[in-house]
């Protein structure tokens, strides 16, 4: 089976139908007619006079259905789908008023500045409690640098421009000592009592801490505590202060 397209003679709408069939009928008008006249029609509408008459839709008529092609059938598409697409942005969903963004979850300015001074009083209150205890520690140890050699001056006459030492330690408990000239275990002790009678003099009798002193001679090396004095023999080792704080660091 295959269909053919006429013209209706009544309204001159397309008709569709079988081309085995003699009539057709508009699915518009019901019109019935033989359907040779819809293809002639179609084929030369000028001079026919449509009626646009109203005709009863029969029953058990059979009705074909088709999109006729036209010349502006492109042109007609592009305006359907721009009204479409314009429909389509109307219908879009507003952004949902429970819907977070970046600018909800900014901080109230009132949180912030609480936070700042809350900060603040954190540095403010590490500096007090720390910079006493520097200063503190500062003091003492330039108190006993001050008059460590004429302690010393006791134990040893060399010069005490042959003598270097470090302090450090946060209550100046650790010595190092370098000397000119070797020394046996009795010096060594008489060194570290002399020094623990110093510190012990500059902080007021108080003589607490475990006090550690490290006395490097040409060829021995004395680690002196209250624990005693033990010894061990190397390479001369000249004291520096980056070698003190390195040591510090390290403790």
């Amino acid at each position: 089976m295959a269909t053919k397209q006429g013209m209706c003679r009544n309204c001159g709408s397309l008709v569709v139908f079988d081309d085995r069939d003699d009539t057709c009928e508009c699915v518009f008008c019901h019109c019935v007619f033989p359907s040779e006249e819809a293809v002639a029609l179609l084929a030369n509408p000028e001079g026919h006079e449509f009626k646009n008459e109203k005709f009863e839709a029969k029953e058990g008529g059979k009705h074909f259905y088709s999109n006729p092609v036209m010349p502006d059938t492109v042109t007609k598409a592009v305006q359907r789908e721009a009204v479409s697409s314009k429909s389509s942005d109307d219908l879009k969903l507003k952004p949902s008023e429970f819907e977070v963004s970046p600018n909800d979850v900014k901080a109230p300015k009132k949180l912030v500045i609480e936070y700042v001074v809350a900060t603040v009083a954190a540095v403010l209150i590490i500096l007090a409690i720390s910079f006493p205890l520097y200063l503190s520690r500062t003091n003492l140890k330039k108190a006993i640098a001050a008059d460590i050699n004429t302690a010393f001056d006791s134990v040893e006459k060399e010069a005490a421009s042959d003598r270097q030492f470090v302090i450090f330690g946060l209550t100046c408990q650790n010595v190092k000592l370098s000397l000119p000239s070797g020394i046996d275990k009795a010096k060594a002790q008489n060194y570290y009592s002399k020094y623990c009678e110093l510190r012990a003099a500059k902080r007021d009798g108080n003589n607490s801490g475990n006090v550690k002193m490290e006395i490097f001679t040409p060829d021995t090396i004395y680690h002196v505590s209250n624990e005693g004095v033990t010894e061990n023999v190397q390479e001369t080792v000249v004291i520096t202060e980056s070698t003190a704080e390195t040591s510090e660091s390290k403790k």
